[in-house]
């Protein structure tokens, strides 16, 4: 049975990668996140079907002897805006110096493990955008500038890996994992956690297609929309939340999820897309049924934004 390794477990990308995994029933899975109440609140469920590991990415005792006991390690933890921007310091060490340290722990213990990251297409100059475009290098966020240096190291460091670059990640469940420091007007391209999670555990089956290259994960045409047409919906379906508040009025709009030219490329090869925005718009329906004052403050925000 091969074993995985999935850091930053319990957030809303990596919870969705441990239940397909259990879903695939061929794997033995190894959960890796620091502990504190949200993590242990989302990991605890599954206690009895994977092994979960309270500890440090920067933990290089921990790490070697992780790293030489698993065949992959789908690397999904981070620190993601706007409080990547805040600490811009912790940002850097849980991104580039936690990769390092797993690169290095591959190195010398375990070459043959693969490598699954997690990036962003918040890179991109240009929007639309494709792979095999410049990267913004000199007016990039904190966060994108990480994602960058670290794809460069995986590049050069290791055999065996694909980098995913993720757009803005939509998660029906848990409000903190959203990013509202998008401008309104602009086009973006999304996915959400339930497509993001299977292309990784999809991935796993197609090591010898995706070795060594990057690809865009989008929901392609379907999950084009303005980041206003997306927050009105958000709106209505949940209500308004402090973390709306707080990024939409108080921090600066400088966050990309550009329209990708060529997020099909991944579908073609691993057909990993299923989810749409009407379930996610659904989805977020059902978990704002007695949000009746959150709807209600809502209200002005949706009609100043049906009026411009």
């Amino acid at each position: 049975m091969k074993k995985v390794l999935v850091t930053g477990a319990s957030g809303s990308i990596g919870t969705m990668v441990i239940k397909y995994l259990l879903s695939e029933g061929k794997y033995e899975i190894t959960a890796l996140d620091l502990k504190n109440k949200h993590t242990y609140k989302e990991l605890k469920k599954y206690h009895n079907r994977i092994n979960i590991i309270y500890g440090d990415i920067n933990d290089s005792t921990l790490i070697e002897a992780l790293v030489k006991d698993h065949d992959y390690i789908i690397h999904l933890a981070s620190i993601i805006p706007p409080f990547s921007e805040i600490s811009s310091n912790l940002s850097r060490i849980v991104e580039y110096n936690g990769t390092e340290n797993i690169i290095k722990a591959i190195n010398y213990y375990n070459k043959d493990c693969y490598l699954l990251y997690a990036s962003t297409t918040s890179l991109y100059k240009d929007n639309p955008s494709k792979v095999k475009d410049e990267i913004a290098k000199n007016d990039l966020l904190s966060f994108s500038t990480n994602k960058y240096n670290v794809e460069s190291l995986i590049k050069k460091k290791l055999k065996n890996y694909v980098i995913f670059r993720l757009p803005l990640v939509l998660n029906s469940t848990n409000d903190t994992s959203m990013i509202y420091t998008i401008k309104s007007q602009s086009n973006i391209e999304v996915t959400t956690n339930k497509d993001a999670a299977y292309a990784f555990v999809k991935a796993i089956d197609y090591k010898d297609k995706l070795n060594r290259k990057i690809f865009n994960i989008g929901m392609g045409k379907d999950g084009i929309i303005t980041f206003n047409d997306l927050l009105k919906n958000i709106l209505i379906n949940k209500g308004l939340s402090f973390h709306y508040v707080f990024q939409r009025l108080f921090l600066e709009k400088n966050y990309t999820s550009p329209i990708l030219i060529d997020s099909d490329n991944l579908d073609n090869i691993i057909h990993y897309r299923f989810d749409s925005l009407y379930n996610y718009y659904k989805r977020l329906k059902n978990k704002g049924k007695k949000r009746y004052l959150q709807k209600f403050l809502a209200k002005p925000i949706i009609y100043f934004k049906n009026k411009n």
